[in-house]
Parts: C-alpha cells; sequence; structure tokens
C-alpha cells in the first residue's frame, strides 16, 4: 500500500518521537484512523436515528510493537507536556477520576478497563508513540483514538471479536462509562467503517452498514471543514450532555403519557408528531423544540440519501445547510464561532450547504463545496472570521478534505 507525502511525514515524525522518547517501535505496526463527516443525522445516534456519514483525511497513526510485558507504554506528540503515559495492564486509575481528568491518558487507561471489564484477556502490552492532525472539535479525534488503540491491542493480544461493531461499543463505553463523555455511537461507527469514496450508511435497528456510492453525474465537490480555533470542552461539561438528556427526559414523558415510544427516532409520522406538539408544546417549549429538530431531520436524511444515489449533490448540501438551521436554532447545540464560520461561506457562490459539526458549542463547522470554489471559500474565512473573531486569528484554519478509509494498517515500514 503506497504511501501518501501525509503518511510519510507522520511516519517520520513518530521514528523522531520514538527516538527522543526511547520508546522502541523497530519491527512495529503503524495503524492510521481517520476523522469523520456526518452527513445525517447529527445528534440522531442518541435518538435512534439512522446515520449517514464519510471518513476524511484527518488522523490518527500509532506506531507500536509488542513488547513481551505486561506494561503499555505510550507517548502522544500531541500532549507531550503529559510525558509518556505508563501503566500495567489491568491495574489504571479509577473511572471518572481526578488522576484521569487533565490527561490525555485517559483514553489508553479506559481502554484498559472496559475491555478487563467486558472479559478480554489482555497479556501483552505494546510501547508505542502517536501524532495525529483532527482538529480537536467537530471532526471525532476521541472516536478515532479509541478504535485505534483497541484494534491495536487486540492486534498483539490475537483477540477476534465476532462482529466488528462490537469495537464501536467498546469504544463507546471507553469515553461513557470511564471518562464520563455521553457520547452516542456515531463517530466510532463512521470511523471505524468508512470506506474510500463512499459514503457509510448505519441502520440502528438491525446494526447493518452499507456503503452507498454517489451517484453518476454528480457534481465535483469538496468537504471543507471550517476550524474555529476554538479549545471545546469534553462532552461532559458541554450542551451536548443537557441536549442529551433534554432527549431522555421526553421519550420519559411521552411513555408515561402512554406513547409507544422508545426513542425520538420512533417519531416518525406527521400525525404522531402533531398529537405531541399540540399536548405539550406549551408545557415543555424547550423538549419539543428539541423534538421538532430530529423530527424533521429524519424526514430530510430519506431525501438526503435518495440525492447521494442518485448524484444530486446540491440537493445534498441544502438538505446540510437546512439541517444546521435546526441544529442553531431548535436545537440549540450550535455556538457563535461556529456560526461565524457559516456566516462567513453561506453566500461565496458554490458552497452547496453548510452548518456546525460535532458536539456542539465550540470546535468546527462544515461546507460542502463545488471544487471550483474551494479557493474563494478560503479567501472568504481568512477576510471575514479573523475580523469578527481576533482572539482566534492565529487557530483557525480551512481544511479541504478527501473520502478515505477509517483504518488503515502499514507494515514493515519501522
Amino acid at each position: 500500500m503506497e504511501l501518501t507525502r501525509e503518511d510519510q511525514g507522520a511516519l517520520d515524525r513518530l521514528q523522531q518521537l520514538a527516538k527522543e522518547n526511547k520508546i522502541e517501535i523497530a519491527g512495529g505496526t503503524v495503524r492510521r484512523t481517520s476523522s469523520r463527516f456526518c452527513l445525517g443525522v447529527e445528534h440522531g445516534d442518541y435518538n435512534g436515528t439512522e446515520l449517514f456519514g464519510v471518513g476524511t483525511d484527518r488522523f490518527i497513526w500509532l506506531a507500536y510493537r509488542p513488547n513481551g510485558t505486561n506494561k503499555v507504554r505510550l507517548f502522544s506528540g500531541n500532549f507531550p507536556r503529559d510525558g509518556r503515559i505508563e501503566y500495567t495492564l489491568g491495574n489504571v486509575p479509577a473511572p471518572k477520576s481526578a488522576a484521569i481528568a487533565e490527561t490525555w491518558g485517559r483514553f489508553p487507561y479506559g481502554i484498559d478497563y472496559i475491555l478487563q471489564r467486558e472479559g478480554f484477556t489482555l497479556k501483552q502490552g505494546i510501547d508505542g508513540v502517536l501524532v495525529g492532525n483532527i482538529p480537536g472539535g467537530g471532526m471525532s479525534r476521541s472516536a478515532s483514538l479509541c478504535v485505534n488503540l483497541i484494534l491495536s491491542l487486540f492486534d498483539v493480544n490475537e483477540i477476534e471479536v465476532e462482529k466488528q461493531v462490537q469495537i464501536v461499543d467498546l469504544a463507546q463505553a471507553v469515553e461513557n462509562d470511564y471518562i464520563g463523555s455521553p457520547c452516542g455511537k456515531l463517530d466510532q461507527t463512521m470511523v471505524l467503517f468508512a470506506k474510500e469514496g463512499m459514503g457509510t450508511y448505519y441502520n440502528p435497528k438491525d446494526r447493518s452498514i452499507e456503503y452507498v456510492p454517489i451517484g453518476k453525474g454528480a457534481t465535483d465537490f469538496r468537504i471543507v471543514v471550517l476550524d474555529t480555533g476554538t479549545d471545546r470542552p469534553g462532552l461532559e461539561k458541554s450542551t451536548y450532555a443537557t441536549r442529551r438528556r433534554e432527549c431522555e427526559e421526553l421519550v420519559g414523558i411521552l411513555q408515561k403519557a402512554g406513547f409507544k415510544i422508545a426513542c425520538l427516532a420512533d417519531i416518525k409520522e406527521e400525525a404522531l408528531y402533531d398529537k405531541i406538539r399540540d399536548q405539550f408544546g406549551r408545557s415543555h417549549p424547550n423538549h419539543c423544540a428539541r423534538l421538532n429538530y430530529i423530527f424533521h431531520a429524519q424526514q430530510r436524511f430519506y431525501q438526503m440519501m435518495d440525492a447521494w444515489r442518485a448524484g444530486r449533490i446540491e440537493t445534498v448540501g441544502e438538505i446540510f445547510r437546512q439541517d444546521g438551521l435546526g441544529l442553531r436554532d431548535d436545537y440549540r447545540i450550535s455556538g457563535p464561532e461556529l456560526e461565524t464560520m457559516c456566516d462567513a461561506v453561506r453566500t461565496v457562490p458554490g458552497v452547496l450547504g453548510e452548518r456546525m459539526l460535532g458536539g456542539g458549542d465550540k470546535g468546527a463547522s462544515g461546507a460542502l463545496v463545488r471544487a471550483q470554489a474551494v479557493e474563494a471559500v478560503k479567501q472568504a474565512v481568512d477576510a471575514a472570521y479573523p475580523r469578527s473573531r481576533p482572539a482566534y486569528k492565529e487557530k483557525y484554519a480551512a481544511h479541504v478534505c478527501k473520502v478515505v478509509d477509517g483504518v488503515r494498517t502499514y507494515e514493515d515500514l519501522l
């Protein structure tokens, strides 16, 4: 498998980090995991909706090898101040403890904790170094890291799972149960299963994966991720946690009122939606506003999938934009910097759609852009964003992304 220039640069950096930190990786493996770009339904995973997205070419690279001991030794080039993370298999800090709160080591600690809890036998430790270029909000850096580390530990311990979706469950449990971040399954699913040039469709009812090529004759387009330069707090500290709680509260309210639903995604019929709005719109306006976004985003989802299959990327972009307005106005999960980015690109000719990405509050927005308009988008961002948000004038970026495999493994490089 031929290395890209980006892969080669990461490989050089990994070898340098290993030498500087006295971590032995010679003869080992390099695993690369992607970021992701959700096309729908953003915030739908914990509400039970179907999902569609792609893997994008911002990555985490892990170079590792088994070390013949029961210890894990890791160093991240992105968090050098944390130093080398080292622990004995089966002996990590307690979940959600102060000892893990401010270190990236909470992810490998959490993976050890969850794998041991779920009955996986880990006897072989690893030495490894990591480096990544995924922005810190909106592109699923934490999910990419968890998937990478789980697969790597399974590799050296010769562990196989019956179904790949188990990896998704384990990665989610690391964030939910160990770190305390209330994420759903969207990010892990899109990273683990992404395929180059394809959209990934996930149906939660049977947990199936379908790869969907874009229809013939589609407009040549690019995905542009608009990194606001902001530092997004963990999901446990963000509006995301509030929105998830509100959605779960509404499900409970409706169940007590006799509605036969298990999640908000079960509200698909217009008559049922109208009945709930009529009954609870005044007493629970905020809860019903969240439902308003989920209900209409689901209706748009099927239109978007049909458009993707038919190659009508302009329609996909229009729906992407409508979802963004719903996330901003009904779900109220966006943030000022995210909306500044959207405002900066919305009127640029060739921008097909734009909205915030990911957990909300901070992080990144994204846009679907005709290929010939990419430079105009960058110029619009450079002109408008630092003027409106001067505190981030040295930190923001526009990333032009390709659709890539979620996971790749390279042997015989180290």
